[in-house]
């Protein structure tokens, strides 16, 4: 397993030691130890969800207020997305800054999306079967979010805007520097 910290302190992206032969593969999606020992983060995952998406679907920019703020690790099973994550921590030296990665069910790889940061993906295969393990219950009075396309931060999600399938929710989302954010960075 290779685990390795993005630019945006605290995100990393995970790729897991793939074994094939004729029957299929095998991994291991998650090691509790060696993602501590790499990482110095011992995150206690309480809730596991799983979405199937179509083309173009995009969901998000998501995050919970804290103390309800959640970690994820994110995969797919089956298909592709672009999944991104923002660091919306206020005093953060990558404040605003997005960071992208192909998931997808060839590649395997995941990405651990740490409290104060906003998360989202686009479908960009016909289906999709995207997986998240989550530190925290879902609590829709906390939940808030971020519009897709707030041009302080400047995603490329990589299909066109009449492409996207983006819900009522979704498009109501306000721009960063107006969406309610109780986050803090800490070195």
């Amino acid at each position: 397993m290779q685990i390795e910290e993005t630019y945006l302190k605290g995100c990393f992206t995970i790729k897991p030691q793939v074994f094939k032969d004729k029957r299929g593969f095998f991994l291991e999606s998650f090691n509790q130890k060696k993602f501590t020992e790499a990482t110095g983060i011992s995150p206690n995952f309480v809730q596991d969800n799983q979405s199937s998406s179509v083309y173009g679907v995009l969901r998000g920019l998501h995050y919970q207020l804290a103390p309800y703020s959640q970690a994820k690790l994110v995969s797919v099973v089956q298909g592709e997305v672009l999944d991104v994550c923002v660091d919306i921590r206020k005093g953060s030296p990558t404040f605003g800054k997005s960071f992208s990665l192909i998931l997808n069910e060839e590649n395997k790889y995941q990405l651990f999306v740490p409290k104060g940061f906003a998360h989202g993906f686009v479908v960009t295969s016909k289906t999709a079967i995207f997986q998240y393990k989550c530190d925290e219950f879902y609590n829709p009075e906390m939940e808030r979010g971020i519009i897709y396309n707030d041009p302080e931060i400047g995603i490329d999600w990589g299909l066109p805007d009449d492409e996207l399938i983006i819900s009522d929710k979704d498009q109501k989302l306000l721009p960063l520097s107006k969406a309610e954010n109780n986050f803090t960075f800490e070195n």
